[in-house]
């Protein structure tokens, strides 16, 4: 064996269908010798030998073949074939020149393999019935381009599925390519059941390559199952117990058949008469809204359903409580008018199907009690003259009512507020305001000519008087005079003159600067004594004793001359304390 030219190649080559495809040439020389050439040469459907290129040390000569631009030598004289196709499974022989060790050469075969696509599924588009009474396409399955000759199997929720008769039929078609690749396609058949709403189905496709078994798998698909309804379901959204007067609600009708069946309601009137409400905006939606419902909707409601394909009927019926709160009042006791100091006894009453809550507030809306009796005692003009009931029900949220009751106090007038003292000047326009509180509703008199204005605001009455201040009316002042049938209330408004009013202050101004200088000197003198710069003598002290007394008689001149009206000049200007009594008329005049 040492002294014979050997070649060895493998047996068979593999590549996939697009790559290169590198074919081995291994050979022995003995003595270690060189070779004068190798040749490559591949096999027609002739079976005839087509030579591809001739290999010398000096370079690679290509034939004028389909593999001129596909095909390469390397250095250890390996042949490649670039994007091989299907065409180019076949046999490639390489033949060895050594001179006077002959010629020796050895063949292999090249194979293809394709790996094919992900299989693509199609559901069945139109669903399937539980009673048909033949087994339907449940999905198809088809997988493109693949070498060797690929194969598909079916699953249902993971699990593999196996031929059985009349049972699971699985139909397959093998389709070659122009390209020489294959594309598998694949249906299963199979009945189906209510369960079968949730499966999922998928394919796999399975292949060789380099002995080994690969597989791919599809996506899985759940398909549209037709079933008839089993059971039936009618509730009220919201919950029948929370429904109050001016809700809306719905009535939902849910059925467990695939597609879902056809829907009606209906509502019992009497015994056995039910009544046909009007249709769902959608049949098969199984929902009945009703608006704004009242006492007068309560009652049973039933649906019922009708199933297209074998015309079997269901129905179920709910009851619908609808609360509400009716026939509101407040009852007072004593019910006879009402003097200040009186006590009275407010009683709130309603009627509902459940329980309920009591609540007093004021006409502020203030909370003032709890319970369904709210007591009063020693009733003024100032009690509020309006409370009200507010009756709810803590077990249905947002249903309340309220009922509002006035309780009138009567009584004679109370005169609150008077703007006096009001400090004017002659011949100038005023307003003279009177407050009172009474009721029943009283008159309010003046004792002098204007122009009245008059404002109520429940008991409260306020009158204005617009006036032009003359003479008499500084000297005997205004009288205001509130009256009604259970009593007479008046009072006096005294005018001061602006004028007098500040010559006096200024004369007060005038004595206390000269307090102030006196005190300032006396001082500087006491100050001056102390540092010697005045003789202490007997004179001397005399002339400091003696103005003492004069200062003490000046103290008590201001007392004894200060009169009651100096105090209003002491608080502020003449025009200031008018404004503000002019400010007290212009706002009881702006009350509603």
């Amino acid at each position: 064996a040492a002294s014979k030219l050997e070649v060895s190649m493998p047996a068979v080559v593999e590549a996939e269908v697009g790559g290169t495809a590198r074919l081995e040439c291994n050979f022995y020389i003995p003595e270690n010798g060189s070779y004068t050439y190798v040749d490559w040469f591949y096999v027609d459907r002739s079976n005839n030998t087509v030579r591809l290129c001739h290999v010398t040390a000096s370079g690679v000569l290509k034939e004028d073949t389909d593999y001129k631009e596909r095909l390469s030598v390397g250095e250890d004289k390996a042949l490649s074939i670039s994007k091989v196709t299907m065409q180019d499974a076949r046999t490639f022989v390489c033949q060895v020149g050594a001179g006077s060790y002959g010629v020796g050469e050895n063949h292999t075969s090249l194979s293809l393999y394709k790996v094919p696509e992900t299989p693509e599924i199609e559901p069945n588009s139109g669903g399937i019935s539980v009673q048909n009474s033949e087994i339907s396409e449940i999905a198809s399955c088809r997988s493109r381009n693949g070498f060797p000759p690929p194969n598909i199997t079916w699953h249902k929720n993971g699990e593999q599925l196996h031929l059985q008769e009349n049972q699971v039929k699985v139909q397959s078609t093998l389709t070659r390519e122009s390209s020489g690749l294959y594309t598998v396609s694949s249906a299963l058949y199979a009945p189906v059941t209510r369960q079968d709403r949730d499966s999922r189905y998928h394919c796999t496709v399975h292949y060789w390559l380099r002995g080994q078994r690969h597989a791919l798998e599809s996506r899985g698909v759940k398909v549209n199952v037709f079933y008839p309804a089993e059971h039936l379901k009618l509730q009220v959204v919201p919950s029948s117990a929370l429904v109050k007067e001016g809700d809306n609600v719905k009535l939902v009708c849910e059925a467990d058949g695939n597609p879902p069946p056809v829907f009606s309601f209906y509502k019992k009137e009497l015994e056995d008469d039910w009544q046909e409400l009007s249709s769902p905006t959608a049949p098969e939606s199984g929902v009945l809204n009703l608006h704004d419902v009242n006492k007068s909707s309560s009652g049973t409601y039933r649906c019922q359903t009708l199933d297209l394909d074998d015309m079997r009927q269901l129905e179920k019926d709910v009851e619908l409580v609808v609360n509400y709160i009716e026939g509101v009042h407040v009852k007072m006791e004593p019910s006879s008018p009402l003097q200040e100091g009186d006590s009275v006894k407010l009683s709130c009453g309603a009627h509902s199907p459940v329980a309920l809550d009591y609540q007093w507030r004021d006409e502020k809306g203030k909370k003032v009690a709890e319970g369904n009796q709210l007591f009063l005692s020693n009733l003024t003009f100032e009690t509020s003259n309006n409370f009200s009931c507010k009756v709810m029900a803590p077990s249905v949220p947002g249903l309340e009512q309220s009922k509002q009751v006035s309780v009138a106090v009567q009584g004679k007038p109370r005169i609150v507020a008077i703007s006096s003292p009001l400090y004017v000047r002659q011949d100038e326009v005023v307003n003279l305001t009177c407050k009172a509180i009474a009721f029943p509703r009283p008159t309010v008199q003046w004792n002098i000519n204007g122009t009245a204005h008059e404002y109520v605001d429940n008991q409260h009455i306020a009158s204005n008087l617009t006036v032009r201040v003359s003479h008499d009316l500084l000297r005997a002042g205004a009288m205001c005079r509130v009256s009604n049938k259970l009593g007479v209330s008046e009072k006096h408004i005294r005018l001061v003159d602006q004028k007098t009013s500040e010559s006096q202050g200024v004369i007060i101004v005038a004595i206390i600067v000269a307090i102030l200088v006196v005190a300032v000197l006396g001082a500087v003198i006491y100050f001056l004594h102390k540092k010697g710069k005045i003789p202490c003598g007997r004179a001397g002290k005399q002339d400091i004793t003696k103005p003492e007394a004069r200062k003490d008689k000046i103290v008590v001149e201001v007392k004894s001359d200060k009169l009651p009206e100096e105090a209003g000049l002491l608080q502020g200007a003449n025009g200031e304390k008018r404004a503000a009594a002019d400010q007290v008329g212009q706002s009881d005049g702006h009350r509603p």
